[in-house]
């Protein structure tokens, strides 16, 4: 397939001098924005604040971070071209050891104090702290097996992101990678494995974590729902899938066990 990658100097074709056509295989994901792989490009159609999202990945780019895809430019469909990232992705219920293993949450929680110190203060974060991705999960992690097992080494679907705080996308992490929701069986072991969460990002002050959390919880679930009575086709089809009546029984969990989860989380660590 040729595509045009452009920029603000010139448009090229990509692959460079390629006018055969490459197979497409689609991803799993992506009720927004359809991605197919093409050959070691992920193609995708613009999601509304595409600009933006290419801006980050731009600025994330020129300062070398490894930790999300690059933007290429738009090919003669229109839809945005992005470097395929290789690696396990956790899309399955079932997963390997090291997906949720504490190494796996240190060093996710690390990756977001990367990108996080890199946006703080720029004209991206608009006067916020930070741009937050604001979709963090297993499902939007690539992870690849080094010595030590599987661990998270890139953050897919920048989608969402936005100015923000920082505390936002670290309860987004909570929330999202250790499952809070009815289906924890040990809530002690969860509410240890937020604070390697936040050792990891190197978060010093935890007292409105829990609140957060509840607060991302409340907001995406209305988020679906309005947006689906708005119609909005995504929103339409997460909450055909069930994702509003979910996330209600997650936000329910957490207020049920706030108590113990706020008990392993001390206002204030060291860094």
């Amino acid at each position: 397939m040729r595509a045009r990658c452009r920029d603000d100097r010139r448009t090229v074709s990509w692959p460079p001098g390629d006018d055969v056509p490459m197979p497409e295989e689609e991803l799993p994901g992506g009720y927004v924005t359809g991605p197919v792989r093409v050959g070691d490009t992920v193609r995708r159609r613009p999601a509304a604040r595409a600009e933006f999202v290419h801006r980050l990945l731009q600025w994330l780019a020129d300062a070398d971070w490894r930790g999300a895809p690059r933007f290429l430019g738009f090919d003669e469909l229109g839809r945005e071209m992005l470097t395929y990232l290789d690696g396990h992705v956790a899309w399955e219920a079932r997963q390997p050891a090291g997906v949720w293993s504490a190494a796996s949450m240190r060093e996710a929680g690390r990756l977001v104090r990367e990108f996080h110190d890199l946006t703080a203060g720029t004209e991206l974060a608009q006067g916020e702290e930070v741009v937050c991705h604001n979709d963090l999960s297993p499902r939007n992690t690539i992870y690849r097996d080094g010595e030590s097992g599987l661990r998270p080494v890139a953050f897919i679907d920048w989608d969402l992101a936005a100015p923000g705080k920082r505390i936002h996308d670290v309860a987004h992490a909570c929330w999202q990678y250790l499952n809070l929701g009815p289906g924890v069986d040990d809530v002690d072991a969860a509410a240890q494995l937020m604070q390697v969460i936040c050792d990891g990002y190197g978060l010093p002050d935890r007292s409105g974590l829990v609140d957060t959390i509840l607060w991302q919880q409340d907001r995406c679930w209305r988020g679906i729902s309005e947006g689906a009575t708005a119609g909005e086709p995504a929103m339409k089809g997460l909450r055909e899938a069930g994702a509003v009546g979910q996330v209600q029984a997650d936000y329910r969990w957490t207020l049920q066990h706030r108590l113990a989860l706020e008990r392993s989380s001390p206002a204030r660590r060291r860094k």
